[in-house]
């Protein structure tokens, strides 16, 4: 049986990985684009879901004029709301990414721990998206500028979204820094 023996040029490349770390990382997180591009597709599955459930059982149940004060708080507007966050946070914690991002090959992965925590997910999907749309969407630029392409929903729960086919590289990067 043959063992192998860590030879130099494995030396070398695990200098190399260590000295370009920052330009591998980008290469494994997804950038802005792919993540802008999932996040349409998940508005067209949540205008679907809305379309197909939420308006015909206002409708049918007679709520779509009942409002608190203003139009914003319309019954409506809260239920579709609901479902909005409800897709992101139930499809992020159980399969790590929602339709868009599945696919386009990427997943939400946790920063600090092998699964996302609970409070991770609701911190992300739920605290962190409501503050970036509270501002026009802006935060969500922040992605292009971050080393592991973040937005503020990302940082403030620890996460990132990567590239599924890098998923195995990243593996092996963090567990060598180790």
């Amino acid at each position: 049986m043959d063992t192998v023996e860590p030879t130099q040029t494995d030396s070398h490349i695990n200098q190399a990985v260590s000295s370009n770390l920052n330009e591998i990382q980008r290469l494994l997180y997804a950038g802005f684009l792919p993540r802008f591009f999932a996040y349409i597709i998940d508005l067209i599955v949540i205008w679907s879901l809305n379309s197909i459930i939420t308006r015909p059982l206002i409708r049918l149940t007679n709520l779509s004029e009942v409002k608190l004060w203003i139009d914003l708080f319309s019954v409506t507007n809260i239920l579709q709301s609901i479902v909005f966050f409800l897709y992101f946070i139930l499809m992020t914690w159980f399969f790590r990414a929602t339709l868009g991002k599945m696919a386009l090959g990427l997943s939400v992965e946790s920063l600090v721990g092998d699964r996302l925590s609970k409070g991770q997910v609701v911190i992300r999907e739920l605290v962190g998206r409501y503050i970036s749309m509270a501002v026009l969407g802006l935060p969500y630029l922040v992605v292009i500028f971050t080393k592991k392409h973040q937005g503020i929903h990302d940082l403030f729960a620890d996460t990132s979204v990567i590239k599924d086919r890098m998923k195995k590289l990243n593996q092996e990067i963090q567990s060598q820094q180790h």
